[in-house]
C-alpha cells in the first residue's frame, strides 16, 4: 500500500521556452473544489538572481494502481503579461509561498494525487512545540524513485517556537539536511484524529536553508537550520482574491 503522504508532492521542473532552468518541489492543496500547486515564490521568480522562468512543468501519476506510469502537465506561468500565480506580503515583506491554481481539463482523467485542505492546517498552537518530530517531503537535488516518480522524505524537529514569528518574519525553523530541489516542499506532523484521508497536519512551506552571515565556511559547519513559512498563508492564496501582479 503506498502512504498517501507521498502522493501529494510532486516534482517542479522551471523552464524558459524550452531551456530547463531548476528542478523543484510542489504540493497539492484543495480548497472549495479549486486545486492549487504550492511551491515557493522564488521557484517562480526570483529577480536578484535572474531565474526568470515563463513556465513549469509538474510530474503527475496517471494509474493509482501502477505508480510507474506518470505524465507531465505544463503550466504557463504569464496570461496576457500577467503571472498566474497567487502571493503574499505581510508588515515584514514579501512571503515566499506562491500557488497557481490548476485546470482540472488539463489534467489526466485517471490522475491518482492526495491534495492538502484547510483541514490540514494546524490552529492549536500548544499540540506543536519545540522538538516536535516533522517530515520535510521533497526531490533533494531532484533525487528521488524514479521508477515509482515518488519523493523521499527528511525528518526534522521544530527547532523554533511555533506560532511565535521567527525574527519577526512569517516563519519557523527546522532542523533537518535538506538540498537544494526541497524548496516549496510541505513540512508535517503525525495527526491521527479524526477521519481525514491523509493522517497529517501541514504545518509549513519549506523554503531555504538559514545561515549565520558571520559563519567563517573553512572552519565553521552549517547551522543545519532551515526556514518554513507557516502554512496558513495558505488560506489568504487561495481565497479566490485575483493572481497579484509580480
Amino acid at each position: 500500500m503506498i502512504e498517501p503522504l507521498l502522493l501529494t508532492t510532486a516534482r517542479v521542473s522551471t523552464f524558459f521556452g524550452t531551456q530547463l532552468l531548476t528542478g523543484a518541489t510542489g504540493f497539492f492543496f484543495e480548497r472549495d473544489d479549486r486545486l492549487y500547486l504550492v511551491t515557493n515564490r522564488h521557484v517562480l521568480i526570483d529577480r536578484p538572481s535572474g531565474h526568470l522562468p515563463d513556465r513549469i512543468e509538474i510530474e503527475v501519476h496517471t494509474d493509482a494502481d501502477n505508480l510507474t506510469r506518470a505524465a507531465v502537465m505544463s503550466v504557463l506561468l504569464y496570461r496576457d503579461g500577467q503571472s498566474i500565480w497567487h502571493q503574499g506580503r505581510d508588515a515584514a515583506g514579501d512571503i515566499d509561498v506562491a500557488a497557481i491554481e490548476l485546470d482540472r481539463a488539463a489534467l489526466p482523467d485517471t490522475v491518482a494525487l492526495r491534495c492538502f485542505t484547510p483541514a490540514h492546517l494546524q490552529h492549536s498552537l500548544q499540540e506543536v512545540r519545540v522538538g516536535t518530530p516533522l517530515l520535510v517531503v521533497g526531490f533533494p537535488l531532484g533525487f528521488h524513485d524514479t521508477l515509482h516518480h515518488l519523493p523521499v522524505v527528511r525528518q526534522a524537529v521544530i527547532a523554533s517556537s511555533f506560532g511565535l514569528r521567527f525574527q519577526g518574519q512569517g516563519f519557523f525553523l527546522t532542523d533537518a539536511r535538506t538540498h537544494r530541489g526541497t524548496s516549496g516542499a510541505p513540512v508535517v506532523m503525525q495527526h491521527d484524529a479524526g477521519e481525514l484521508p491523509l493522517t497529517w497536519k501541514l504545518l509549513g512551506v519549506h523554503s531555504a536553508r538559514m545561515e549565520m552571515g558571520g559563519r567563517d565556511m573553512r572552519v565553521d559547519e552549517s547551522l543545519g537550520l532551515n526556514c518554513a513559512w507557516y502554512a496558513d498563508i495558505l488560506l489568504t492564496l487561495t481565497a479566490g482574491a485575483a493572481p497579484e501582479r509580480a
